[in-house]
């Protein structure tokens, strides 16, 4: 049972990989389309959604041994998966920033903002 369970460890962190590996594949191609990255993250927000609202939830511990099995593993290999979002005033810090170089160093254009010194 052990040699079963190894093999399956196995071919799950094979899968696990090659999902990564797509995932990052599929950012990089996205990369420079804000509107397409933040399609990506949504997506597997949803993804993470419908894997803990369904199969996880069905799979629940249904006796001590197991609830502290998977307690157990929880504490030790990281906690709860969590998918954060991206919070508003975190954008706006680097708009704020833009605007701030922006403003330090005048850019005029127009000529009525030129100022001409050959008539001197």
């Amino acid at each position: 049972m052990n040699h079963d369970q190894n093999w399956e460890s196995r071919d799950l962190s094979q899968q696990l990989q090659a999902i990564s590996t797509t995932v990052q594949d599929a950012a990089q191609t996205c990369e420079g389309d804000v509107i397409a990255l933040l399609g990506l993250l949504r997506h597997l927000e949803k993804l993470h959604k419908e894997i803990r609202d369904g199969v996880f939830q069905e799979n629940l511990p249904d006796n001590r041994q197991r609830l502290y099995s998977l307690l157990k593993d929880i504490e030790s290999e990281g906690g709860w998966p969590y998918i954060a979002r991206m919070r508003i005033q975190t954008l706006l810090v680097n708009l704020l920033e833009e605007v701030n170089n922006e403003d330090a160093i005048p850019n005029y254009t127009h000529d009525v903002f030129r100022i001409d010194n050959s008539s001197e």
